[in-house]
């Protein structure tokens, strides 16, 4: 690559890192900079590198918002509206992508079904917080489909559906209501950024191929490859979503090498200085815990 594509590389880099805790800060009023990035960087190095890191990156972040005066009715709601919006916004993703396809004369018939699920979760997101009566009629439906997965199994379902959807919406809707704009605004952004990065790499890479990925379609494997973020085998979906972008970049014409080389670069800058600013803040944050005591 050359010194120019390296150094946009690494400052959108430090950008991306620098955005990372603003999600955190708008579902969760009051929060200073400092401790939100010491909270949040902590918490992407325990979920992104330990197999079971998810429960207790959750106790770790109850932890450390309690240290910073927040009770546990305040820190539910943010993971929860923090952990929601990132989900809202992979799935939006591969609907902004298939408008793009479409928009360039590349729409196909998975591209829309896709787009067509993504579509049907966001707007199941968007019925839940309408009103407690639509949380509620969302709910009913989730216990139809639990009960009947556990059927398939001779079981009887463990948990209430309706009662965890309106019980979230109840702890969740007075912020959400009032900084939905700033949560959605501030997630799609991180999200945009490590495309940026990918782009970049993709665009560094293959100057010179004679049939070079565009930027809509570099956008499109990143939007669809995320989706791979939901099969829960590796933390952070570490390998499985480099694979999907992978072979979605080939898909639309890149060299397998050119395609592995930039998702390779895209997951070295998106995942290892955070996990290492992570196990610092959390050595720091310890630390102060261990004087204060």
């Amino acid at each position: 690559m050359s010194a120019i594509s390296l150094t946009f590389l690494l400052v959108v880099t430090v950008i991306l890192i620098i955005v990372y805790v603003w999600p955190y800060q708008a579902s969760l009023p009051g929060l200073k900079y400092g401790p939100g990035f010491v909270v949040r960087q902590t918490s992407f190095m325990i979920s992104n590198v330990i197999p079971v890191g998810g429960a207790f990156g959750l106790a770790v972040q109850y932890s450390m918002l309690g240290s910073y005066g927040y009770g546990a009715a305040e820190t539910t709601a943010a993971i929860g509206i923090t952990s929601t919006w990132n989900t809202f916004v992979t799935l939006s993703l591969p609907v902004f992508g298939s408008i793009a396809l479409i928009a360039i004369g590349q729409g196909t018939e998975q591209a829309y079904t896709l787009a067509g699920v993504g579509l049907l979760a966001i707007g199941v997101f968007v019925a839940i917080f309408w009103s407690d009566e639509s949380a509620r009629r969302i709910g009913h439906i989730g216990d139809r489909i639990v009960g009947w997965v556990y059927g398939l199994f001779k079981k009887e379902p463990s948990f209430d559906v309706v009662g965890w959807t309106v019980n979230f919406r109840g702890s969740t809707v007075d912020v959400i209501r009032s900084r939905w704009a700033v949560i959605t605004g501030s997630s799609h952004l991180q999200q945009f950024l490590q495309f940026l990065i990918l782009w970049a790499a993709v665009y560094a890479i293959q100057i010179g191929s004679s049939a070079p990925v565009t930027f809509v379609e570099a956008f499109v494997a990143y939007a669809f490859g995320r989706l791979a973020s939901f099969i829960p085998i590796t933390p952070g979906g570490l390998g499985t979503v480099d694979a999907a972008i992978t072979a979605i970049l080939v898909a639309f014409g890149a060299a397998n090498s050119d395609a592995l080389a930039a998702v390779m670069v895209w997951r070295v800058l998106t995942y290892f200085p955070q996990v290492f600013i992570g196990l610092g803040t959390f050595l720091f944050w310890r630390r102060k815990q261990h004087k204060a005591a």
